[in-house]
């Protein structure tokens, strides 16, 4: 599939960019992580889009995804979750999309999306501890160690800032990202060709 961006790829990138908004405004609660970070399955669209139509196309939706939330529900952590959210959709979109070019089979399908899987989980170690998480503390006029406690009543394992994103953050991104996955690899064979009818 070409990756250039003609009139009718333009109007799915806005299709998709639209259900993702959605998808993220749908956002809900885990019981494996405070209550402030929400789960959602914006990424869907996403992996479907570039999938079809490439990586930049995925990165339009994304950026898309972003401004159209904002626009509908704005942000409740000045802009930092929508930033935290963009930043992991890439992180899982693009070596999910360049890795299934070179392996454009079935089985590429599954290994692009788990390795996007994995390297996401693992910028979000990182991304939580050095960015999220003190930037959540300063916005709420929490200190870390409330934030820790809010891990630790749902864990008695976690008792500081490594364990916290070890076990609360590490597995909600494994889960979040592998159920995205798992949905994809059953239906994109079908929703792909209702996809390309678009575009053609």
């Amino acid at each position: 599939m070409s990756n250039k961006l003609t009139t009718k790829k333009i109007v799915l990138i806005g299709l998709l960019g639209a259900v993702s908004a959605v998808l993220m405004i749908l956002e809900f609660p885990v019981p494996i992580v405070p209550g402030f970070i929400k789960m959602d399955f914006s990424e869907l669209p996403i992996i479907l889009g570039g999938y079809l139509m490439g990586p930049v196309a995925g990165s339009f939706i994304i950026i898309l995804k972003i401004i159209l939330k904002l626009i509908f529900k704005g942000t409740t952590t000045v802009g930092i979750g929508e930033i935290s959210n963009m930043i992991y959709s890439f992180c899982y979109m693009l070596p999910s999309v360049l890795l299934y070019k070179k392996l454009h089979t079935k089985k590429g399908a599954a290994i692009s999306m788990t390795i996007g899987t994995l390297i996401t989980s693992a910028v979000s170690i990182f991304a939580n501890a050095y960015f999220t998480f003190p930037a959540y503390a300063k916005l709420f006029g929490m200190s870390m160690e409330s934030i820790i406690g809010a891990g630790t009543a749902i864990n008695p394992a976690i008792h500081d800032l490594f364990t916290l994103m070890i076990f609360c953050m590490l597995p909600f991104n494994l889960l979040k990202y592998g159920i995205v996955s798992l949905v994809t690899f059953l239906v994109y064979k079908r929703v792909n060709r209702v996809l390309k009818n678009i575009i053609e």
